[in-house]
């Protein structure tokens, strides 16, 4: 038995949900946009509890595409 505590990993695993701001945060795009999308049918989400709303990473990147870096569209012209 060891008496260390087990290491934390060096690269934790990505979470498959994220909440409201995180995402708003991540996506650049506010909460309220969230709001109206998961009320509109557009966005999934879960409620965990009566407050904590979540969606998954899937439907957001489904939903808002990232906006590519400068670089990326420098390389998409060459190509």
């Amino acid at each position: 038995m060891s008496i260390y505590a087990p290491r934390p990993a060096v690269n934790p695993p990505t979470p498959a949900w994220l909440s409201l701001q995180q995402a708003a945060t991540i996506y650049g795009i506010s909460v309220d946009t969230l709001r109206r999308s998961i009320s509109a049918g557009k966005l999934p989400a879960s409620r965990l509890g009566t407050r904590l709303i979540r969606v998954r990473i899937a439907d957001l990147e489904r939903l808002y595409r990232p906006i590519p870096a400068v670089d990326e569209l420098a390389r998409w012209r060459q190509a």
